[in-house]
């Protein structure tokens, strides 16, 4: 017993202290829920309201003004890729900033440091169900019906971002406790996000405009595997209705060969920002 309770700091077992404190995460998750939405009046309304105006913004923008939903179900289309994009944006930003927001505990008492980024991508899920539910609403309205394999490939999908958001958020929220330069990083990242994925634009323009070797390149960053992934489970069900299926074509191999492989990327980003993290750690009290 004494030797547990003389255990060096940096002896913890990483993301493995956090699925033992499960109970101290529940406790960081409600608490940063109550902080964000305190003196607000919508509380998590809010969840709703952002990716609302976004999305008028962006369909009147780009589907009305610049005639971008001649595309079948452009809507469909757009607020499936934008839901994803809004919650990768948010955990991966949120667990950059979570360590260096918690400081205050960080150099008054040891916990796992992982905590705080885990904890941050957990408040993103519960900001991404309900933005989930208008899809699923918005799609049954477009006549919905996709197969199982779909379904098992968007929640593939949903693993693979939040893997990805982890992997990046306790990479970047150990270089900010020791570069604040790294928050703007990776707000240009996040800026870069939409833009990086097929969310606004089909897919194909990339390969055709630039070529089979970038557009091979291009296909490895693991969030255009995933918007892909969410556009065929949710976009291109309710396309085929409205038109031949050949229009509401996607990449092939989504599910066989491009899945695993975001889902390997994104694992070995997340074994490189815990490594860099349980490098780092030990400095974080100085350093704050």
């Amino acid at each position: 017993m004494s030797g547990e309770l003389l255990a060096a700091p940096d002896s913890g077992g990483g993301l493995i202290d956090v699925v033992r404190r499960r109970g101290l995460l529940r406790l960081i998750v409600r608490k940063e829920l109550k902080v964000r939405y305190r003196s607000s009046v919508l509380g998590l309304l809010w969840s709703y309201v952002r990716p609302g105006v976004q999305f008028v913004v962006f369909y009147f923008a780009l589907g009305v003004f610049l005639g971008l939903n001649k595309q079948p179900n452009f809507v469909i289309y757009m607020f499936s890729g934008i839901i994803l994009v809004n919650f990768f944006s948010e955990a991966f930003g949120q667990a950059t900033r979570s360590v260096v927001a918690n400081g205050a505990l960080v150099k008054k008492i040891y916990l796992p440091r992982e905590l705080f980024p885990v904890a941050s991508v957990w408040v993103a899920i519960v900001h991404f169900l309900p933005q989930f539910l208008i899809l699923v609403v918005a799609c049954m309205f477009f006549g919905w019906t996709p197969s199982v394999i779909q379904l098992i490939g968007a929640v593939g999908a949903f693993v693979m971002v939040t893997i990805l958001s982890l992997g990046l958020g306790l990479l970047f929220a150990a270089a900010n406790v020791m570069f604040r330069d790294s928050e703007n990083i990776v707000d240009l990242m996040l800026m870069m996000a939409t833009w990086l994925s097929p969310v606004l634009y089909a897919w194909y323009l990339v390969r055709d405009t630039l070529g089979e070797t970038f557009y091979f390149f291009y296909q490895l960053n693991p969030m255009t595997i995933a918007v892909e992934i969410f556009h065929a489970a949710f976009w291109s069900p309710t396309a085929a209705v409205r038109m031949a299926p050949e229009g509401a074509r996607l990449p092939d191999n989504l599910l066989s060969l491009w899945l695993p492989v975001g889902l390997l990327i994104s694992l070995l980003i997340l074994a490189l920002g815990q490594s860099v993290f349980r490098r780092l750690e030990g400095r974080f009290a100085q350093e704050l």
